[in-house]
């Protein structure tokens, strides 16, 4: 597992599924939390990602990936997810995180978010500032280990698929 910020997350009764474990929409629901807290948590020098941004910024999801690696039945020890940067871009940045025990001993799940720093005048992307992109060198690592490749481009019949 990469640095970052660990959280701590409370499986509810209504997470669990008609098969017995934690639904994937419920997953979705964990990484928005790590999320969130990253984003508040502190920083050298008293401030936090969120203030770096200003009330003049926000953030999108741009996109979610979330490879499920074992299942999760409902039990009342905590589960911990791991969240992490995996890339800085101009306007956007990516964020890795595994689902595990608090040893990391078993991986449940690992995901990855892409978010785009987005104007609230304009509803369009602005690009990070240094200081924005210095506040997420603390919690840089590697790149999420999916299993699977990554997915292939779909080409247009005018580009020759068949």
């Amino acid at each position: 597992m990469a640095p970052g910020f660990q959280l701590t997350q409370q499986i509810r009764f209504g997470d669990i599924d008609a098969y017995n474990h934690v639904n994937n929409v419920a997953y979705l629901q964990y990484l928005e939390d790590a999320r969130v807290q990253l984003f508040y948590a502190e920083l050298p020098g008293g401030s936090t990602l969120r203030g770096l941004l200003g009330p003049e910024l926000f953030t999108l999801v741009g996109r979610h990936e979330i490879e499920y690696l074992a299942p999760i039945s409902f039990r009342t020890d905590p589960i911990y997810v791991n969240t992490w940067v995996t890339h800085v871009g101009g306007s956007s940045f990516e964020l890795g995180y595994t689902v595990t025990e608090a040893d990391t001993s078993i991986i449940y799940a690992q995901a990855a978010t892409s978010m785009v720093v987005v104007s609230r005048d304009t509803g369009r992307p602005v690009r990070l500032t240094e200081a924005q992109k210095s506040a997420l060198n603390p919690w840089r690592g590697d790149p999420v280990p999916f299993r699977r490749a990554p997915a292939r481009p779909v080409l247009s019949p005018a580009q020759g698929a068949h």
